[in-house]
């Protein structure tokens, strides 16, 4: 059976015979960036270091000539014909290669929509060529000298078109928050930096996943999550939302796909200043802050790998109360607030 190398980790994933290279590596686990599975994108594409292997029917505008002659391949059509094909993909403990930040790339607002009385959803995408993200990272969005860049994390999974949803928070006092839940408008232009950020865990989980984000926290959860299933993962999803009210919930729609789409989804919503004996819409009636209520709501929380945005309190209450319940791996993104900087990813073992 034919194996597939990565460089410069060394690791070797079994890639049966006939099967895609961006097959194998997902059924380990391994979450190479694609969209269209049909070669006729280029997310996927990565360099050959050694090995042959059958290519398959690959656009050029997807898989230059240039790009072919250089060693590269498209691995969604790409069939290893070698006992060993080496790829560079990762670093040497294993984790994606970061895509380099762009900066002041074009993008049209094509959609917004208030999803709660704070919250705008923006969705933009590039007249230029689109810029490669992973799920859970953040772009910036701004114009300066007005309104400063801010950090925004994407709410999406790439797209092969490039488009990028964002979940905006309306602060009175934030000169680039204010700007773009109140003045930007569909087919306005927008100035986008990035991606920025590593909050995109470990590529080869192989545990159950509990997710849980508060507020405007959900972008990256969600980009994760969305991520996460379409590519096949196979262990369960739990999404863990904590809101303050019904009202607060979004983007229902999609969450309600992913719950019917997906077997293995499951979809859990909290409420911090929701009465009981009142009407929760169909939603779980959990009701007080969610670090005290994590014990109850999953049967363990060992051996599952945990995810956490949102506020850095909130990230801090939910980190201590989820540790004390001996999860295989805590990743965490505490925003210093909604207009400030996102750290980087936090892995607590």
């Amino acid at each position: 059976m034919p194996v597939i190398r990565l460089y410069p980790s060394g690791n070797e994933i079994p890639c049966p015979n006939g099967m895609t290279v961006l097959a194998a590596l997902e059924a380990q686990g391994w979450a190479l960036p694609n969209n269209c599975r049909a070669g006729t994108c280029g997310e996927c594409k990565v360099k050959v270091r050694s090995g042959t292997f059958d290519q398959g029917f690959v656009l050029d505008m997807a898989l230059s000539r240039e790009e072919r002659q250089q060693g590269y391949g498209a691995m969604c059509m790409a069939k290893p014909l070698s006992e060993v094909l080496e790829i560079e993909w990762g670093t040497v403990d294993a984790k994606p290669t970061l895509f380099p930040p762009r900066e002041q790339v074009p993008h049209v607002v094509v959609d917004r929509m208030d999803r709660t009385p704070s919250i705008v959803e923006l969705r933009l995408r590039p007249l230029d060529e689109p810029i490669r993200f992973w799920p859970g990272q953040h772009m910036q969005l701004g114009e300066q000298p007005l309104h400063p860049m801010r950090n925004y994390s994407m709410a999406n999974a790439p797209r092969p078109d490039g488009e990028l949803t964002f979940y905006v928070t309306r602060e009175p006092f934030g000169q680039t928050s204010s700007w773009l839940t109140s003045s930007v408008d569909v087919g306005d232009i927008l100035m986008v930096n990035g991606p920025y950020g590593s909050f995109i865990g470990d590529p080869a989980i192989d545990t159950p996943v509990i997710l849980i984000a508060g507020g405007s926290g959900l972008a990256p959860i969600m980009s994760l999550t969305e991520a996460a299933l379409r590519r096949g993962f196979s262990h369960p999803v739990k999404l863990i939302f904590s809101a303050r009210t019904p009202a607060d919930v979004y983007p229902r729609g999609q969450l309600a796909y992913l719950e019917r789409r997906y077997a293995n989804f499951e979809k859990i919503v909290t409420y911090t200043r929701h009465p009981h004996g009142t009407d929760c819409a169909q939603e779980p009636h959990y009701h007080g802050r969610l670090p005290s209520l994590l014990p109850s709501m999953t049967a363990s929380f060992t051996g599952t790998s945990v995810f956490v945005a949102g506020s850095e309190p909130f990230v801090g209450d939910c980190t201590n109360a989820v540790r004390a319940l001996q999860p295989a791996a805590i990743y965490t993104e505490p925003f210093t607030d909604q207009q400030g900087d996102i750290s980087s990813l936090s892995i607590l073992g």
